[in-house]
């Protein structure tokens, strides 16, 4: 069992423009024991962090483990095995950028979440939403426009991220499947996407009806709704249905972002997605008609950072990445940070990131009782969040649930 004390470690966890004092932190198991500057175990080993900076794990709270490329249409028509190897991987890459913990908002199974509990392979703790709720001819329909071949209803590949329902009776029944298969949350594609072909970026995914049902399923089962989101109009209509966190939010108007914050919803902004599948899409084998609407959200991400922030607005971290693009996950940091205190961006990966995925306490935090998910840093990241980023090589030290990934 493990049993370590880090002495004269100096905390950066978003709460606090600048590291606190030196303490010492005894990990027992996969918790962490006790925070103090007296804290003190006689048979733990002793490890000195004097001159480095302890994080708690970073959280991710919008990715898709089983997007290895960015042609979502294709990846859904993958093997499953294969989708399995190539999600353990990526996932293998996210904690080895210091992600422990990190949301899937479409397309990981239960299925997933046990086989890496039983894996020998580690990865991060898996927050799920199992397979999100589309429309038909909405974001996660790729049949394209001459394509009218029917949809399966009730069997989906793992690489499919989402499911096409319509009407309020399969929106609650494929609600409560996802939930009865032991998804931790409801995603819902509320707005027109980038990389399905037939939805422009402005069209409203689902009526009110169908929303206001899908959040009552939530409700009923203890939960929540997360809808993908960009336009004003489809931010303010799923805020007032009740949805509580807002993907993307790229064109949100101020008067928009103050009621989602008098609701106490939350925003995952995810802007690097947007840098690079501008960048790289077409190349990552984003289709052609999908990279030229790229343009129509990512020009407008770094001011809806402001508006948000300005409205009060509690915002998490997100990177919604695909395919070959995943390996730039920590650059999110950078992005926010031209617009953000780093003391705020830092906070979206951890204490804000856990009060969303509803582990306040368990995981984003360095206090008694919260798992034993921890990285060491070279160097302080509120002078300098591209120490968050390069894959982890500014990390000496990572452990999650009191295991050494690192070191």
């Amino acid at each position: 069992m493990t049993n370590i004390l880090f002495q004269n470690a100096r905390i950066v966890d978003g709460t606090s423009d600048r590291p606190s004092d030196p303490v010492n932190v005894w990990i027992e198991g996969n918790m962490i024991r006790e925070v103090g500057t007296s804290v003190s175990s006689a048979s733990a080993e002793r490890i000195d962090l004097s001159g480095k900076i302890l994080m708690p794990g970073l959280i991710d709270a919008h990715v898709h483990v089983v997007a290895s490329t960015a042609d979502l249409g294709r990846n859904g028509q993958l093997p499953d095995p294969l989708v399995t190897v190539r999600a353990f991987k990526l996932m293998g890459e996210m904690l080895n950028r210091g992600f422990t913990t990190v949301r899937d908002v479409g397309g990981a199974t239960s299925g997933l979440v046990a086989a890496a509990l039983e894996a020998s392979w580690l990865t991060p703790r898996l927050n799920i939403s199992g397979k999100a709720l589309a429309q038909t001819g909405g974001h996660c329909d790729y049949r394209g426009p001459f394509n009218d071949d029917p949809v399966r209803l009730r069997s989906f590949p793992l690489g499919a991220l989402g499911r096409i329902v319509d009407g309020v009776p399969e929106v609650r029944r494929a609600a409560r499947e996802e939930i009865k298969s032991g998804a931790n949350f409801i995603k819902i594609m509320a707005n027109g996407g980038v990389s399905s072909p037939t939805d422009p970026i402005h069209f409203l995914g689902f009526s009110r009806e169908e929303l206001l049902a899908v959040v009552e399923e939530a409700d009923n089962a203890g939960t929540y709704v997360s809808a993908h989101l960009y336009t004003d109009q489809a931010i303010r209509r799923a805020v007032e249905c009740g949805v509580h966190s807002l993907e993307h939010c790229n064109l949100i108007g101020s008067e928009t972002a103050k009621l989602a914050a008098s609701r106490g919803a939350f925003a995952v902004p995810t802007l690097v997605t947007y840098d690079k599948l501008s960048s790289e899409g077409e190349a990552m084998g984003l289709p052609a008609a999908s990279v030229a609407k790229v343009d129509d959200v990512r020009l407008a991400g770094m001011e809806s950072l402001s508006i948000m922030r300005e409205a009060g607005l509690q915002m998490a971290y997100g990177s919604d990445l695909l395919g070959g693009m995943h390996v730039h996950q920590s650059e999110e940091f950078v992005i926010r940070g031209r617009v953000l205190p780093a003391m705020d961006v830092i906070a979206s990966a951890t204490h804000i990131a856990a009060r969303l995925l509803r582990m306040e306490g368990k995981i984003g935090t360095i206090a008694a009782g919260a798992f034993a998910d921890l990285i060491v840093v070279d160097g302080n990241p509120l002078d300098d969040l591209t120490l968050l980023t390069g894959q982890g090589m500014h990390m000496p030290m990572i452990m999650k649930d009191g295991a050494f990934i690192k070191r």
